[in-house]
């Protein structure tokens, strides 16, 4: 048996009927496992609980090192845990007519998540050598960054350096992210200047004679200006990615299906002006592209959406079967709520609450089944079992409720 089975020693029956809403979900959490505003996942597990989040899904880009961490503090909470991957792939067709997925920046990149994979995890050999050569790639990346930094600090006479080890030890796991290394430029300038002039001063010298306008004492904005002046394209210290870091998306959907989880693209939606990327613009346009590509789940970070905007591209996707849940991120600094809220802090609608516990239920259940027998809700063909979307949401639920407390 493997971890649900002796968690779960019976398929629980049905759960009396309460006249409550439905549990509160957050279905995508980023650990200091990739990079995230959390210290380490007993901080994310306890905010979560504190604030009445009864479902919560790890969701770090390219690893699984934190699902030892986050079964243990979920079930310790009185937590469901879901067990969730993200990725960033390349669709070279949408590259090649200069048409934007759900990155606005980048023509032909794509985000793409696992929803509800193996756990203890199951990954072919081949799968895991992939994913090492990422995190490697991207590690050396960063490394080729901070270098340049060194270089900068050389250069203008500062008698300190950087160190990766350092960088990783104190900041991250095994995986030094661009994220990271911001943040270790912020700590290096407190540790080495008093003042805040001499922080100024510092930071002006890094950005080629450009003033920082973060206020200072505002640690998140300071590590965000950073990676925009410093870091980014056009900063002194930016490394262009190994292009062998970005997957085909046919090759992540499969890499998920062989993890046992469920494909899942994450929409970008609307944005602070209410535009949207060339390829979610015609939303009927991309619902039947994603499941030509054998993607039936979709998933949104509500808080950069306007509510009603959102929504309508939610209740379209549940209108063509997707299953669909919500979650935060909380991959970049700063600190912000578990539970999940649209843009303004807006709180999501009865519907939308509706929506996010259904489509973890469906996960819990693919977790549950998977477990169980190898099979969870897509069948032979990776299709979702529609049919059966009322079953397995029913036992889902019943599943999330008897571990939950």
């Amino acid at each position: 048996m493997n971890f649900w089975q002796k968690l779960i020693k019976e398929e629980p029956t049905a759960v009396p009927k309460k006249k409550q809403g439905p549990l509160k979900v957050n279905a995508h959490l980023h650990t200091p496992h990739s990079f995230s505003a959390f210290c380490c996942v007993e901080e994310a597990v306890i905010q979560a609980k504190e604030e009445d989040v009864k479902v919560i899904g790890i969701n770090d880009f390219f690893t699984f090192d934190g699902y030892d961490a986050w079964s243990y503090q979920t079930i310790k909470n009185g937590l469901f845990p879901l067990f969730n991957v993200e990725f960033i792939g390349l669709d070279e067709e949408k590259k090649k007519k200069g048409l934007r997925v759900n990155d606005p920046a980048n023509p032909g990149r794509t985000y793409l998540s696992g929803k509800g994979l193996a756990y203890p995890v199951v990954l072919p050999e081949e799968d895991s050598k992939q994913l090492k050569h990422i995190l490697e790639k991207n590690n050396e990346q960063v490394r080729q960054m901070m270098e340049k930094v060194n270089d900068i600090l050389r250069k203008k006479g500062y008698k300190f350096q950087l160190s990766f080890e350092d960088i990783k030890k104190e900041f991250a796991k095994e995986q030094v992210r661009e994220r990271h290394l911001a943040r270790a430029i912020r700590d290096l300038a407190v540790k080495k200047f008093s003042s805040i002039s001499a922080q100024k001063a510092f930071y002006k010298d890094l950005f080629g004679d450009k003033e920082l306008t973060s206020d200072i004492s505002n640690e998140a904005a300071v590590e965000n200006e950073i990676r925009s002046k410093l870091l980014k394209a056009g900063g002194a210290a930016f490394v262009e990615e190994d292009p062998t870091v970005f997957l085909d998306t046919a090759a992540i959907r499969d890499i998920i299906i062989r993890a046992g989880g469920i494909p899942t693209y994450p929409f970008l939606a609307d944005d602070a002006k209410g535009n949207y990327t060339d390829f979610e613009g015609d939303l009927p346009a991309a619902m039947a592209d994603l499941k030509k590509r054998g993607f039936y789940s979709a998933e949104f970070i509500p808080t950069r959406n306007n509510h009603d905007k959102m929504k309508e591209y939610v209740m379209e996707l549940v209108k063509e079967g997707f299953v669909v849940t919500f979650g935060t991120e909380h991959n970049a600094p700063g600190k912000q709520p578990v539970e999940v809220y649209a843009g303004n802090k807006t709180p999501l609608d009865d519907e939308l609450l509706k929506i996010n516990y259904e489509g973890a239920c469906i996960v819990a259940a693919h977790q549950y089944l998977f477990d169980r027998d190898g099979k969870g809700v897509l069948d032979a063909n990776r299709v979702f079992r529609q049919d059966k979307r009322k079953e397995f949401a029913d036992l889902g639920d019943r599943l999330i409720k008897s571990v939950v407390k």
